[in-house]
């Protein structure tokens, strides 16, 4: 199968979508002077990963691994890996304190400098 098949492309979608997340993060990244667009393309590359990385741990028929449904025997089970899903509940809690962090310096920023574009905080510095 290769990866310009469709029915490939389309199997995988949600790595797909990461990807386009990742690229549109970036582009915000380097080509907007604003730092709070900065910080907004920085968290859309975050999300980005948390999508990936959850993805990674889904399986076709899986169930999560809490208790085996009425009748059924647990050897025989197949159960999705719910790690992934726990480091990225840790991953979003310090997503949300370097975003705070980020937007209070922000605040600092322009209460000193009056501004937040980026060439012209370089040139002031």
């Amino acid at each position: 199968m290769s990866v310009l098949d469709p029915a490939f492309i389309l199997g995988h979608y949600n790595y797909w979508v990461s990807i386009i997340l990742i690229m549109i993060g970036l582009y915000t990244l380097i080509a907007k002077k604003n730092l709070i667009k900065k910080f907004i393309g920085l968290n859309i590359i975050e999300t980005a990963i948390f999508l990936f990385y959850i993805s990674l741990g889904d399986i076709d028929g899986g169930v999560g691994p809490i208790l085996p449904k009425e009748g059924a025997v647990a050897d025989t089970m197949i159960y999705a890996n719910p790690l992934p899903s726990a480091m990225m509940l840790t991953a979003i809690v310090v997503t949300l304190c370097v975003t705070a962090l980020a937007l209070s310096f922000a605040v600092l920023i322009y209460r000193r400098y009056g501004t937040l574009d980026a060439g012209r905080l370089m040139e002031e510095l």
